[in-house]
């Protein structure tokens, strides 16, 4: 643990044997069960700690969701950050408090009822107080670039080996140290592709016998693994392997339906730019899982996208209206409630939720606030000017900031006030609009509960077909 930030020296924490859990035979729910909150630690309360997460955990639960899937907490430089500029894996950042902060936020949300997720980061290590590169250079292919820096060495042999069971131990230490449900492998699609599938393969098989053999309830206990994969590799959701992708393909088409946007990647998902309409998409995520099931995407220049994805189960899919990526990556970090209209909103709500695929929200996002989720970090300053420019460079190529002015207005991501703005207003739960919303989220949920994880019990694929009338209504049987 690294209690003055990743430059500084390191803290050998007590065993996870000595924490007194008050839930140790917790075995976990069902991933049919699943009904997922994503929430960034750091502004998810005014105090942005895991004790302040835990004292809104009645929240979640009287809410519905199931399960809290918490952006990445390995330590990253600097007091703030989304998560994804970690360098010490095996230690939770600081900034949020201490380890057994984190095992007492996990064991009171087991105490009621709700699983706990956490997102890593196997793609990549940050830019700023990542010291392997001084005494283990080898680990890196610099030839192989991410969009966040070096590719890593994944392989089965020499400087591969180590890094690989790293990651592999990385994933064990956070389900059985900490006793999290699940986790979300970051952007997997950014793996070396020569040793991508061998490698998540290989983390899947040991991280679930491991956790078996470890575990009180030994293969009892429910274990979840998900992705976020770009290249919709349906071949690796499979039992024993990976539960679950996050679906970005029935976001876009879920964003496209409701606001008409068609720049960047949206344009796959576009009538004018694409073969079909945003909502004939929706329909065939609904349906089927993936939009593109090896189809040439429009926005890649024509390469062939994705694997065919009907025969799985509704479960092996993640679906969602907002994430972090997809608020966050705007440049004014709009929530979907400053986009679209209240009553589209509450028909992509009921859409999602009542829907067989897993559900995921985002913070905040059961009331509708209109907060803002920003992108943010501070990695010193070195490297904030070369961010600002970076991130305001990303947008200079999109027709709405041909004016100088709109790029200049894009907010710093290395100030505190960014992280401020994007700090959800739990007072705003106390005016009519929002508390409306949440009964509305509530009713949704109950109703999700009786009619939906009965049929999904069976674990059996479900096929589907969909229809468009009049450009405008969609059926999906």
């Amino acid at each position: 643990w690294q209690p003055d930030d990743v430059h500084c020296g390191s803290v050998v924490v007590a065993s996870a044997d000595a924490y007194p859990w008050h839930c140790p035979d917790w075995q976990g729910r069902p991933f049919e069960e699943a009904v997922i909150m994503e929430v960034h630690v750091g502004t998810a309360t005014p105090e942005g700690t895991f004790a302040a997460l835990q004292q809104k955990l009645d929240y979640y639960a009287d809410l519905g969701v199931t399960a809290l899937e918490l952006m990445p907490l390995a330590d990253f430089p600097g007091p703030y950050n989304w998560g994804y500029d970690g360098v010490l894996p095996f230690a939770p950042d600081s900034t949020y408090g201490t380890p057994d902060d984190l095992r007492a936020l996990i064991d009171a949300a087991h105490q009621r009822g709700l699983m706990m997720y956490l997102d890593v980061v196997y793609n990549h290590f940050g830019p700023e107080g990542n010291y392997m590169y001084g005494y283990a250079a080898k680990l890196f292919k610099r030839r192989q670039k991410t969009p966040w820096g070096d590719g890593l060495q994944l392989g089965r042999d020499g400087a591969g080996q180590v890094l690989r069971r790293m990651f592999i131990e990385n994933a064990c230490y956070w389900l059985c140290d900490y006793r999290f449900d699940g986790l979300r492998l970051d952007a997997v699609h950014a793996l070396d592709p020569a040793v991508q599938v061998d490698f998540l393969t290989d983390l899947a098989l040991t991280v679930r016998a491991t956790v078996a053999q470890q575990s009180a309830g030994g293969d009892r206990r429910h274990v979840h693994l998900m992705l976020e994969n770009d290249f919709n590799q349906a071949s690796l959701l499979s039992p024993g392997l990976y539960n679950a992708q996050w679906n970005d393909d029935a976001h876009h088409a879920f964003h496209v339906t409701l606001t008409g946007e068609c720049d960047g990647y949206y344009a796959d998902y576009h009538h004018a730019t694409s073969s079909a309409s945003g909502i004939a998409h929706l329909g065939r995520c609904l349906a089927e899982g993936f939009a593109y099931q090896g189809e040439p995407s429009p926005f890649r220049q024509g390469e062939a996208r994705g694997e065919a994805s009907q025969t799985l189960p509704p479960t092996a899919f993640i679906n969602f209206l907002q994430n972090h990526d997809q608020i966050g990556n705007r440049a004014f970090g709009d929530r979907l409630s400053t986009l679209a209209s209240e009553a589209a909103r509450h028909a992509a709500m009921a859409l999602l939720l009542l829907s067989p695929a897993i559900p995921m929200l985002f913070m905040g996002e059961a009331w509708q606030a209109e907060t803002p989720f920003l992108f943010f970090c501070d990695l010193g300053p070195h490297l904030n000017p070369k961010i600002v420019k970076g991130r305001r460079n990303e947008f200079a190529h999109f027709a709405a900031f041909a004016d100088q002015a709109m790029l200049k207005a894009i907010p710093d991501p290395t100030t505190r006030q960014t992280v401020d703005r994007s700090t959800l207003n739990w007072q705003a739960l106390d005016e009519p609009g929002p508390q409306n919303w949440l009964r509305r989220v509530r009713q949704l949920l109950a109703l999700r509960r009786q009619a939906i994880w009965p049929m999904l019990k069976s674990g059996l694929a479900m096929s589907g077909r969909w229809t468009i009338a009049h450009q405008t209504v969609l059926t999906v049987s």
